[in-house]
């Protein structure tokens, strides 16, 4: 099981900058604790563990106090402007209760279809859902491409192995992957085919719209002129 060490903080909102610039980030750990605790933890030593144990796989959290908590990365921010997480949130979680969890699908080998008559792979699903126990939670779920032998062939989710104590939260039925047949040079012509737009037409429309709400408001205008004022008794 992956360790991280994990400070406790104080600092809120902007404050949070100057731990940033001490190449730490600010996060937050709730779930299965008594409440909401803030903390920071090294940067470098977040990303490392981020990229080997991804948001399914149980971390434990070392914090100053001298006590631990098993935690789930459970969302992270970052700036779009430097790729740099700013925050991130700790699911921490009871080790004996069964909880769910979003797990990555990992694609391996080659598909004939793809290789040998020029498909297009499809896989519609990223990730799938699943409960476990904490500790039973797999790093990835593998999918084998080399089922897909023709563009009738399909991976469902019936067709992943799980690891034992592993449920999949999803119905078996439900496609994971296939290969769509490419394109043929009528379909490409018709997709590269420029829309005609009648476009006097709508400019007449316009026009006429224009023309009736002119129409509309002189005819208002007149019909104020022509009213005759209003008579005031002289005493």
């Amino acid at each position: 099981m992956h360790e991280l060490i994990a400070t406790t903080r104080t600092t809120r909102g902007r404050k949070n900058y100057q731990l940033r610039n001490d190449d730490k980030i600010p996060a937050i750990i709730y779930g299965a604790i008594k409440e909401p605790q803030m903390v920071s933890v090294i940067r470098g030593e977040f990303i490392r563990t981020y990229k080997d144990v991804g948001e399914s796989a149980i971390i434990t959290l070392k914090l100053d106090n001298g006590s631990s908590v098993n935690v789930l990365i459970q969302d992270i921010q970052t700036d779009p402007l430097r790729d740099e997480v700013t925050h991130a949130d700790f699911r921490a979680v009871d080790m004996t209760k069964p909880i769910e969890a979003e797990v990555v699908i990992h694609f391996d080998g080659e598909s004939l279809a793809v290789k040998n008559l020029g498909g297009i792979l499809v896989h519609p699903l990223a990730h799938l859902k699943v409960r476990a126990l904490p500790a039973n939670l797999p790093r990835e779920l593998r999918v084998n491409l080399g089922l897909l032998a023709t563009f009738e062939s399909i991976v469902r989710v019936s067709d992943i192995a799980v690891p034992e104590g592993v449920e999949i939260l999803h119905e078996a039925s439900e496609p994971v992957a296939a290969v769509q047949a490419p394109r043929s040079e009528e379909e490409m012509a018709d997709l590269n085919k420029a829309v005609d737009i009648d476009v006097t037409k709508i400019e007449v429309e316009k026009k006429g719209k224009e023309d009736e709400a002119a129409e509309g408001a002189e005819g208002a205008d007149k019909d104020a002129k022509a009213a005759p004022a209003a008579k005031t008794d002289k005493k």
